[in-house]
């Protein structure tokens, strides 16, 4: 029965590397503050016709603010992935009259599109998505009206991101650098070069939600901690 209690308790324990009670506390106000921004803003700009929000901008939002390090949320990932990708569906939308295949094809294409201008971002899908479930074919009455609506969203979304996070303790737009006030040893025990970790992400044959320079500095942390252990 305990350990009944037990194994349901850890499925309410975060997923995610590193997270914490107070980056989830973070997070959530970060994401309120910029829906909010967002959407004050965007009804005092566009008429009643237009649409003030987009649905993307809310699975932006998680990534935006719960995990500011990943490289899907740094800023040519929202604002060029969700763009790219409104753009990609509003063409597909124009060229293929069956909604159920312009949509599995936009959201392929989205993916496509994205990946080879180093600019991928989940939320894009659903950008891509919109637009063709949406009616915003290329060359429609109102595709500028959508298309605007994206850019302007994805624009002020990384802004207030980015002023945020100066005061999150986060860095954004993310760089990978050592701990302040934590030195590394003056030489790592095992001596991992980054062309160690491009081969090692070979073997492996996945792709993970961290740069590789982010994750050359956690193994070099990991390395300190390995190496006081072992002086003890």
């Amino acid at each position: 029965m305990v350990r009944a209690i037990m194994n349901t308790g850890r499925l309410f324990v975060p997923l995610l590397a590193g997270a914490s009670l107070r980056d989830r506390v973070i997070a959530s106000i970060g994401a309120l503050i910029g829906i909010g921004f967002v959407g004050l803003t965007c009804t005092a700009l566009f008429p009643s016709s237009m649409p003030w929000i987009v649905a993307p901008m809310g699975a932006s939002a998680v990534l935006l603010f719960a995990v500011p390090a990943s490289p899907l949320a740094q800023p040519w990932s929202i604002g060029g992935g969700n763009v790219v990708s409104a753009i990609v569906g509003a063409i597909v939308a124009w060229i293929v009259p069956d909604t159920a295949m312009a949509a599995a094809l936009a959201v392929s294409l989205a993916i496509l599109t994205k990946s080879l201008l180093r600019c991928l971002h989940p939320p894009g899908g659903a950008a891509a998505l919109s637009a063709v479930l949406g009616g915003y074919a290329l060359f429609s009455a109102h595709v500028a009206d959508f298309l605007v609506v994206v850019l302007v969203n994805s624009a002020l979304m990384v802004g207030i991101g980015w002023l945020f996070h100066r005061f999150s303790g986060h860095s954004y737009p993310h760089r990978a650098k050592p701990v302040e006030g934590k030195a590394l040893p003056p030489a790592p025990a095992s001596g991992l070069l980054m062309g160690d970790i491009d081969m090692a992400l070979d073997d492996l044959g996945e792709t993970f939600d961290i740069s590789r320079e982010d994750l050359a500095l956690l193994l070099e942390r990991a390395e300190v901690h390995a190496a006081e252990r072992g002086g003890r």
